[in-house]
């Protein structure tokens, strides 16, 4: 038996790192290929379990071939296993300090079957029960790796209720409630909006009509979002949910971008035209949330024991990294213009207005993307798998006050924020932009 590379840890925790900032797949139900694979470790899944939560497994047509010429195989080097996430420090030093360590028989693992149990069909049929709640990775461990292994892989994860299998995550069996409630708040929240849009119909502009289509489609989003997962608790697959739940996504991603470019830009209200340099971050921010909403749906689809599923993670968090830095340049531009303009045009007490009102943006800006790319995942971290669903609330409601804000402040009204400034207030606002460079960034 060729012993476990410590390399191989280290790749992993890279790994762990990676995962732990996107969701894993909708579907607890999956049959996965695996096609000459030599990898040491292979993640399949991570689910929190409840009481008597159990995992199936079926394998057929095993299959491997070895890239070094008369190697013969342990057929106990490879195998099944569960995994805690608290048992990695453990397994490391286990590795560190034992002759021809092999994790798929670590104590610290959960076995559930070797190799040396394969029928003489290659195949494999069994489960195990959870006696002991917590969350765990499913592992398939080579520590042969100059041995390529094929097979098809079939997983079932699910607690039970009653008699009933419950396919959700411990974690996770609030959100289908949590995220209908959400999709009624945003349906009241549109209606409200095309009322006010209807009211206030001369000063309605193109914006506001955008602003009414991001609040649609994220409201379609969620709707699709609460009866996926509905239905996932209750067949283990999501059977066409998530198809539509992605078709949304996209749009709302494309749109929210969008309506914070043009804000920022000052589009529609200080100015019926975007500049060339404008037109390019919108141009920019656009296909890649095209590439954002494949990645997306690559991830959710193929599961981590994919090849190239670690590649699209880093696609992914690559792309959103880029659209949040890239929304943030037309603001700048914006506040810098203004700046530069109430110096010489005699228009100080609406400048100072307008620039206050692009400050305000921009750090409200800034403060939910920080809130939903960084504090989450650290919120994430902490928080128990059991209270998954708080972690997707306390998102929901940080984007819910971010709409909210946005949509208030860049309503249809005749004394918009943007304009609403009395002559009396030139002299005032004058001397205060003379005086006070906080505006400068």
């Amino acid at each position: 038996m060729v012993s476990f590379k410590n390399h191989a840890f280290v790749h992993l925790i890279y790994v762990i790192c990676i995962i732990s900032c996107i969701q894993f797949s909708v579907s607890e139900i999956k049959d996965t290929h695996i096609i000459e694979d030599s990898r040491s470790m292979i993640l399949f899944e991570r689910f929190g379990f409840a009481l008597n939560g159990h995992v199936s497994i079926s394998i057929k047509d095993v299959s491997w071939k070895s890239r070094l010429q008369g190697a013969e195989l342990n057929p106990s080097s490879m195998g099944f296993f569960l995994l805690r996430e608290t048992s990695y420090p453990m397994i490391l030093n286990e590795s560190e300090y034992t002759d021809g360590f092999c994790v798929v028989s670590s104590k610290y693992v959960q076995l559930i079957f070797k190799f040396d149990k394969l029928a003489k069909d290659s195949s494999y049929n069994g489960s195990i029960t959870i006696v002991d709640p917590d969350e765990y990775d499913l592992y398939f461990g080579n520590c042969q790796p100059e041995f390529e292994v094929s097979m098809d892989v079939h997983t079932e994860m699910y607690n039970v209720k009653g008699n009933t299998k419950d396919f959700l995550p411990a974690g996770e069996i609030q959100l289908p409630r949590m995220y209908f409630l959400y999709f009624l708040i945003y349906s009241g929240f549109f209606a409200i909006w095309v009322i006010l849009c209807i009211k206030q119909r001369p000063t309605v502009d193109k914006i506001h009509l955008i602003m009414g289509a991001l609040l649609l489609f994220k409201a379609l989003k969620l709707v699709c979002a609460a009866e996926d997962k509905l239905y996932v608790r209750r067949t283990g697959t999501p059977h066409g949910w998530d198809i539509a739940f992605y078709i949304f996504g996209f749009f709302k991603g494309v749109v929210l971008f969008t309506v914070i470019i043009l804000i920022g830009t000052g589009w529609s209200f200080l100015k019926p035209y975007l500049q060339e340099r404008e037109k390019n971050v919108l141009m920019t921010v656009i296909p890649l949330q095209v590439l954002e909403n494949i990645a997306s749906a690559v991830i959710g689809e193929t599961g981590p024991a994919t090849k190239d599923w670690l590649t699209w993670n880093q696609v992914f968090l690559l792309i959103d990294v880029t659209c949040c830095c890239a929304v943030f340049f037309p603001i700048i531009w914006s506040i810098r213009g203004l700046r530069e303009a109430s110096k010489t045009d005699g228009k100080a007490a609406r400048n100072l207005a307008k620039l206050t009102l692009f400050k305000q943006f921009y750090l409200v800006v800034v403060s939910y993307i920080y809130f939903t790319r960084v504090v989450v995942f650290w919120l994430a971290a902490v928080v128990s798998y059991k209270y998954e669903w708080v972690v997707n609330m306390v998102v929901e409601g940080a984007s819910l006050a971010f709409y909210f804000y946005i949509f208030y402040n860049f309503q249809p009204i005749e004394r918009n924020p943007y304009l609403a400034i009395d002559d009396e207030e030139e002299a005032a606002a004058a001397q205060a932009l003379e005086e006070d460079d906080s505006f400068e960034l």
